[in-house]
């Protein structure tokens, strides 16, 4: 089987990306059998991490490694195929290292940098507030790819992504122009410096702009040390807001969240559309084929990866000083959303009863 991607090999044994990882990487934290099928499948497969695994011995490496933290959020495993792809075209290796939640990028981006004689290194995800000081400790070129943060102006960072303040911005217009009044948001731990806080701080403008007042309660933030952008974290963020607080829309700031949303209020009794809008961003696949179909921003995936790779390797090369570069990203409109189920109630008292 030609060019077989990590991506493949998960599919074939019903796995997430991170645990065939976690299986090649002879990591600790991995049911014995379930790391014994993903060998056996990768040596069935004709399976080698991007180029050749031999090269990562010689001290000529042409390798970079991918940091992914928030593995839970399936957004990330199109990104890393993508970013697989263009390394094969450079021919380099590509290795994939899981970040925890509670484990620190850098650290971990400064150990293997050494370790395996890196190229350069690509950062998924994370809340990324590093001091400049630390930062300038990598040796190496490095982009964000999916990753802003509000203080970026002023450092040098490489980063391609989209700009999650005003695609935020448009989502919570589209859902005040349906007619909603009382939206929820599900987002990002409050120390958050990076797209959760932009994504917040896009909704806040929006309702403010459109002279809705903010309110606190309406806001659910996730735990620092959970898995962040989950299908879990959507669930459970979801739970905590129903238990006091009234809303006819709900908008997750991941399409993963969106459908653990889903879930929670379906469990609740609140059927989603008619009784409560929901919304995403990312742009998934399993959005799409979701019942209902989740509304959400789309991402550019593919060139997303692609300007993340070609960045990237410029740098290696010398070609290129770190810069930053911006896609727009698409509002589709899916069956997850509607106006209000009783707009004359909710102008009367700003919320819609439900049954519990």
């Amino acid at each position: 089987m030609g060019n077989m991607t990590i991506k493949d090999i998960a599919k074939k044994c019903g796995v997430g990306v991170s645990t065939v990882s976690r299986a090649m990487n002879n990591h600790p934290d991995i049911n014995p059998e379930t790391k014994e099928k993903i060998l056996k499948t990768i040596a069935q497969s004709n399976y080698v991490p991007n180029n050749s695994a031999r090269n990562l011995k010689r001290t000529d490496t042409k390798a970079i490694a991918v940091l992914v933290k928030g593995i839970g959020n399936t957004f990330f495993s199109d990104l890393v195929s993508g970013l697989e792809r263009e390394c094969q075209h450079m021919n380099y290796s590509c290795i994939l290292q899981h970040v925890e939640e509670q484990e620190d990028e850098l650290d971990i981006a400064l150990h293997i940098t050494k370790e395996k004689k890196l190229r350069g290194l690509v950062f998924l995800g994370g809340n990324f507030s590093h001091p400049k000081e630390k930062m300038e400790q990598l040796e190496v070129p490095y982009v964000l790819s999916t990753i802003r943060t509000s203080d970026m102006e002023d450092k040098k960072y490489a980063a391609v992504s989209v700009d999650d303040f005003k695609e935020s911005y448009k989502m919570t217009e589209y859902l005040i122009h349906l007619g909603h009044k009382k939206i929820a948001i599900l987002t990002a731990p409050k120390e958050d410096k990076s797209i959760g806080k932009l994504r917040l701080l896009g909704y806040q403008k929006a309702l403010r702009d459109y002279g809705i007042p903010y309110s606190e309660k309406l806001v659910s933030y996730m735990d620092a040390e959970e898995d962040r952008y989950s299908f879990r974290s959507g669930y459970k963020l979801t739970r905590q807001l129903l238990m006091d607080t009234e809303f006819t829309a709900l908008y997750a700031t991941s399409d993963t969240m969106a459908i653990g949303a889903c879930r929670a209020l379906k469990e609740a009794g609140i059927s989603v559309p008619g009784q409560c809008s929901v919304a995403g961003f990312d742009g998934m696949d399993t959005g799409e084929f979701y019942i209902p179909s989740i509304t959400t921003i789309r991402q550019p995936v593919e060139q997303i990866a692609k300007a993340t790779a070609d960045l990237l390797f410029d740098m290696i090369n010398g070609k290129e000083k770190p810069r930053q570069l911006i896609f727009e990203g698409e509002l589709v409109e899916r069956e997850s959303t509607i106006p209000p189920a009783d707009k004359e109630k909710q102008s009367s008292n700003g919320t819609m009863k439900r049954e519990k």
